[in-house]
């Protein structure tokens, strides 16, 4: 599937609805392609100009301008490894060097199962608790070799699926829709005037 499915449509209709210009919806939308597919694909950023009435470059231009966006499929579990300065001073490469080794494949790489996608990245916001790691942008701390091969298991049976949900899902509870906040004013209005 690469076209935003019927179900997205919906969703993507009222997200477009929260904004006073469709263009300021493109990002979620962005966000909705790639939990779709696990990645944003040529067909997806083509449907998204369309209907936000924009030329696919400009889809592409905002999309390839932030990280988190693939462009091709990666691993179920995108695992992040810091190696900027902070968490390099607490042996940050020697932790990405053990990622390699433990996964068999280099940064950049998906492992052949299509389970893991090891990244090397940039300061990812956690510097007093370094060296830190993200899966699919959930935070891990202080993390060691050791601790590193228990998430990996834990990964790899099924134990972390709450925790980590597959790559591209941003939230796995998704924000209420306009109806339901209105709904939800009406009724606490309601129990107000009852009491």
């Amino acid at each position: 599937m690469s076209r935003l499915s019927d179900e997205r449509l919906k969703i993507a209709d009222e997200v477009i609805g929260r904004f006073p210009r469709k263009k300021s919806a493109l990002i979620p939308l962005l966000h909705l392609a790639q939990e779709q597919d696990g990645y944003v694909t040529q067909d997806a950023m083509v449907h998204i100009a369309e209907i936000l009435d924009l030329a696919p470059a400009e889809v592409y231009g905002t999309a390839s301008f932030y990280e988190m966006f693939k462009f091709h499929p990666i691993g179920k579990y995108c695992i992040n490894i810091c190696t900027n300065i902070s968490c390099q001073l607490v042996g940050a490469w020697s932790l990405l060097h053990h990622a390699e080794e433990r996964l068999g494949i280099k940064a950049g790489s998906t492992t052949g199962d299509g389970l893991f996608t090891i990244e090397d990245v940039e300061c990812i916001a956690a510097c007093t608790e370094a060296p830190a790691v993200q899966v699919n942008y959930r935070y891990r701390y202080r993390v060691t070799p050791e601790s590193f091969d228990a998430l990996i298991a834990e990964l790899e049976d099924g134990k972390l699926t709450g925790e980590f949900p597959p790559h591209g899902t941003l939230a796995t509870i998704r924000q209420e829709t306009t109806e339901a906040w209105s709904n939800r004013g009406t009724l606490e209005q309601e129990q107000v005037d009852a009491r």
